[in-house]
């Protein structure tokens, strides 16, 4: 299923919502209604937004089962952010998430399952070890060791050239992102092994991640294994970081769990 795909199987009209965030900072994003009470919300990665093929793709499976899903910017992210992204943020992020299924609860909603990828994939697990009322966790091809991955994004003399000059900007495509000591150090003090311990023991999780990852190594989702314990593991053979040629598989074994889980809810 390739991004095409996924945008033409929407049977309904995505709706366009605004939230504010705990920082007064707006989230913007797509809801694809059924009409069900459930939502599904999910979250994406580094530097990506609400219209990676992801997570519309998965949002349409979702939608196509007959339940409702959110797909947002987090803040910093999109175009109403455009140069506005600093690196790391992560627990930033995990409120942003708190804020999204606030307002669906506020609404009479119910958020059976969150899901993310690469950076969403951390994110959507640091919120289940912060906030504990998510029982169940989609983690796509998340990073497990937050050490590792940031030399080869921002250069190997990163800590030296911050201890300089106290921040930089990086060229990113057509946009430009600032990294700063405290981004960096957030990012670094940010401990998944620790966070995944603190994981409720009936929080189901599920992780998948692409046997060719080449930007997250497949052993990070053995550690995720090792660690929590309600946990299920899926490896997608061939797969890369983003499941360029496996979205079919990607979605299929997304959606096998969320009707485990969807139906005990309705």
């Amino acid at each position: 299923m390739d991004s095409s795909q996924g945008t033409s199987a929407c049977a309904e009209e995505q709706q366009r919502i605004e939230i504010l965030n705990s920082h007064n900072e707006k989230l913007v994003g797509l809801l694809h209604e059924t009409g069900s009470t459930e939502v599904v919300v999910l979250c994406h990665g580094f530097r990506s937004n609400k219209n990676d093929a992801v997570m519309k793709n998965v949002a349409a499976a979702i939608e196509k089962e007959g339940v409702s899903a959110f797909r947002f910017d987090f803040s910093g992210n999109g175009l109403i952010y455009l140069h506005s992204f600093y690196f790391g943020n992560y627990n930033h992020e995990a409120d942003d998430l708190r804020s999204v299924i606030q307002h669906f609860s506020n609404m009479n909603r119910v958020v059976p399952v969150i899901l993310g990828h690469s950076k969403g994939g951390d994110v959507v697990l640091l919120y289940a070890s912060k906030y504990h009322d998510i029982s169940n966790v989609i983690n796509l091809s998340g990073r497990y060791d937050l050490k590792r991955g940031i030399g080869e994004r921002l250069g190997e003399d990163f800590l030296e050239r911050l201890e300089q000059q106290g921040f930089f900007d990086v060229k990113d495509g057509r946009s430009v992102y600032r990294v700063t000591a405290d981004t960096i150090m957030e990012r670094l003090n940010t401990d998944m092994h620790e966070a995944c311990l603190k994981i409720d023991k009936d929080c189901r999780v599920l992780t998948v991640h692409g046997s060719e990852d080449e930007i997250i190594p497949v052993e990070d989702a053995r550690e995720f294994a090792n660690i929590i314990p309600n946990h299920k593991l899926e490896i997608v053979e061939g797969a890369d970081h983003c499941y360029t040629k496996h979205q079919s598989q990607l979605v299929s074994t997304v959606i096998e769990f969320i009707k485990t889980v969807t139906v005990k809810n309705n």
